[in-house]
């Protein structure tokens, strides 16, 4: 597979890297990305390609279920330096339909790590659980999925806001917190309010 990597980007270096020199070149000098991008580790979700933003244009954090945790210092540091350094203008949470972290919200894992992880995201599922009865038919169950990946993103965007950094951004008018689902199934990009 490492083979086929390092083809593809003699490709890319051939035809996009080689169309677009001034773009990569002015690159070489520094960021000045707008947005910060919390998005999903999951393969199927290549950011640019679904936003097509040009390279430059987004500063991303790629996590298991695009969470905010209240304390990681990881994440912390994304933050700290997104708005303080690289003054970001917009700060996109971005979930996605058929996310593997939100089923594993109905799985007893027998992992070490990923159940602590996802303890971040719980409440998204105990919200809808709330608001609907038990799904009986496979459209129903796909159906309260979404709802999660979808109440996920605003649980997220609520952890988000709690951070001083970004509390403080958002009083003064330097950022505005987006919250967007992706579809797998039609490529669709939509607002999550």
């Amino acid at each position: 597979m490492i083979d086929e990597l390092l083809k593809g980007n003699q490709t890319f270096r051939e035809t996009v890297f080689a169309k677009n020199l001034e773009h990569y070149q002015e690159l070489t000098k520094g960021q000045s990305p707008p947005v910060l991008w919390i998005g999903c580790s999951d393969s199927r979700l290549q950011t640019g390609h679904i936003t097509q933003a040009k390279a430059g244009t987004l500063f991303i954090q790629r996590n298991i279920g695009n969470i905010a945790p209240a304390h990681d210092w990881n994440f912390a540091t994304v933050l700290e330096y997104a708005i303080k350094h690289l003054k970001v203008k917009d700060i996109v949470i971005c979930g996605h339909s058929d996310c593997g972290a939100i089923k594993s919200l109905d799985k007893e894992l027998e992992d070490n790590y990923i159940p602590l992880w996802l303890n971040n995201a719980i409440e998204a599922k105990e919200r809808v659980d709330a608001k609907i009865k038990k799904p009986s038919t496979p459209e129903e169950a796909k159906e309260r999925s979404r709802m999660i990946e979808q109440e996920n993103v605003r649980l997220q965007i609520e952890h988000l806001k709690k951070y001083p950094l970004v509390k403080t951004a958002l009083k003064e008018g330097k950022i505005k917190v987006h919250g967007l689902y992706y579809n797998l199934s039609d490529g669709s990009l939509t607002r999550v309010v």
